[in-house]
């Protein structure tokens, strides 16, 4: 998620949360695809704020599937549900995570930054749990639920290697021992196989990871500690980055920089590249800067903070870097600015359509920076080759109510055993099952 700095006139102010930033001069769409339109940065006095107040969802209502889909409730009744993982005898983990404690919530501006984060759906205190779900007849509509993990530490990725399943937690990598069916872990028997990047601000806190191929490396990601590195480089130490992690011998080492803020991970099934959905940087207009989703480079550095979508300099970030900039790679396809956009997964299963094989779906957890709001959707985006082949789709939409308040907002998205999608949604606390459309 982003955390934009915001308006600070006055709380009354801040707690309307109105006349702040600037309003965009062109449609979200255009800041989408290979090559997105960069207008001129436009710095304004005070932030744009723009948020979309967390509402939930009425009774019966749900989220609207793209035509040839429909959506349902696979469960409900969670606590900030945030990311989603689906074991090989198809239980489906879930991560019940919000930010933990930082130093920057204390004074004035911790105060506003909460109430914005209130109104967002966010900023209360962490399940720190991660949920099993058991489907077994694959009829969409879970037999069993238990606490599968608790007393965690914000956690959000997880994966399965063999029989260890690793968690990240906010502040650390750990490894449980997994048998094949059961159906809750203690928290004791884990082990911490090496610390992440955390700290007293810890102001992107999320950390995904995902296994290679053989399981000998991990793969996790970092966000960085503030919008533009205002808190001082010393301060970036392996965040802004993916960082890949050697679990037998327990070390660490930057695999990729640049990234502000990385969070889906996922092999695209044709090229087996890694690939990562990014949020970028805030406070330079409603039409700046478009979130993106890229293949990685091991050693590759992709511009933050001193540049953002390849070589486009930063001008606000003291000292410059021009020899940085010289090697910041180009992503590959824009999601729109200010989109959040965090989930991602490449679609291998035979349920859905064949049209959207080994393409990816991604998960707009929705601006509160821009105006008009951008993202609070998922989107499909076709992939020939390994490589992005077309226009954005849209697969679910209307989480936002004609009154301008979020029913719900995307987070992360997978794939289940059966081949249907599954998308966890913070706001309204729900699992959705999306599947073929049946009448």
């Amino acid at each position: 998620m982003r955390f934009a700095r915001p308006c600070l006139t006055t709380a009354t102010l801040a707690l309307t949360l109105a006349g702040c930033g600037d309003t965009a001069k062109a449609p979200v769409e255009s800041g989408y695809g290979p090559n997105p339109a960069l207008p001129e940065p436009h710095k304004t006095l005070l932030p744009t704020v723009n948020i979309a107040p967390a509402k939930g969802w009425p009774e019966g209502a749900k989220p609207q599937a793209a035509p040839g889909l429909e959506v349902a409730t696979f469960v409900d009744g969670l606590e900030h549900p945030r990311w989603i993982y689906v074991l090989p005898n198809g239980d489906v983990l879930v991560a019940e995570s919000d930010a933990p404690p930082k130093e920057d919530s204390q004074g004035i501006r911790g105060w506003i930054m909460k109430k914005v984060m209130a109104r967002a759906g966010s900023g209360t205190p962490s399940a720190n749990r991660i949920t099993l779900l058991r489907d077994r007849d694959g009829d969409g509509q879970p037999e069993q639920r238990s606490v599968f993990l608790e007393g965690l530490n914000s956690p959000f990725g997880m994966t399965l290697v063999d029989d260890q399943l690793y968690v990240a937690n906010t502040d650390a990598l750990l490894r449980f021992p997994y048998q094949q069916d059961v159906m809750h872990l203690d928290r004791a028997s884990g082990e911490k196989v090496v610390d992440l990047p955390a700290g007293p601000i810890n102001h992107h806190w999320t950390k995904n990871v995902i296994a290679s191929a053989d399981g000998s490396r991990l793969y996790v990601t970092s966000g960085s500690n503030s919008n533009v590195a205002e808190n001082g480089m010393q301060a970036e130490e392996n965040r802004a980055a993916i960082l890949e992690v050697d679990p037998q011998a327990g070390t660490l080492r930057l695999f990729a920089s640049g990234l502000r803020n990385p969070n889906g991970l996922a092999w695209q099934p044709d090229s087996g590249a890694l690939w990562t959905t990014v949020n970028e940087r805030d406070e330079i207009g409603s039409d700046l800067v478009p979130d993106y989703m890229t293949s990685v480079q091991e050693g590759g550095f992709y511009g933050w903070p001193y540049s953002y979508y390849g070589q486009h300099v930063d001008k606000r970030v003291k000292p410059p870097r021009p020899d940085l900039v010289a090697k910041a790679i180009v992503p590959d396809y824009a999601l729109g600015a200010h989109t959040a956009s965090l989930g991602l997964a490449f679609y291998d299963g035979k349920l859905l359509p064949e049209r959207y094989a080994n393409g990816a779906f991604v998960g707009q957890h929705g601006s509160w920076n821009r105006k008009p709001r951008s993202g609070y959707k998922v989107v499909f985006i076709p992939f020939r080759d390994g490589k992005p082949a077309g226009h954005a789709e849209d697969v679910l939409t209307g989480f936002v109510n004609e009154d301008g308040e979020a029913m719900g907002r995307p987070v992360g998205v997978t794939v289940d055993k059966a081949g249907a999608l599954l998308v966890a949604d913070d706001v309204g606390n729900v699992i959705w099952r999306v599947t073929p459309q049946t009448n």
